[in-house]
């Protein structure tokens, strides 16, 4: 997770077509996150994208993918508070 005034990035490592969605939490420094959909036409994007705000309990217009579209190793960008979203980040791992 990387800081600045504006938000967070955080790398993470998708598994499109799992059985079910969660977050596995960090493995080799990237967050770990597992979704349903297909990774065609975004739809796993998407997915990430949705499952993570409402873990994060944030709107889903706060996170956007910034890099690796069409990859498993994504970067996502979470616009808000640093310190706030690195709390929410903690208790979802701690959780």
């Amino acid at each position: 997770m990387k800081s600045s005034s504006s938000g967070v990035t955080l790398r993470l490592k998708v598994s499109p077509r799992a059985s079910r969605e969660r977050i596995e939490g960090p493995v080799d420094g990237v967050l770990k996150v597992s979704v349903t959909a297909a990774p065609e036409r975004g739809r796993a994007n998407a997915a990430v994208v949705e499952l993570l705000a409402r873990a994060l309990h944030m709107p889903k217009s706060k996170l956007e993918v910034v890099s690796g579209a069409a990859s498993r190793h994504k970067t996502l960008r979470i616009a808000g508070n640093p310190s706030e979203i690195g709390a929410r980040l903690k208790a979802l791992n701690d959780g």
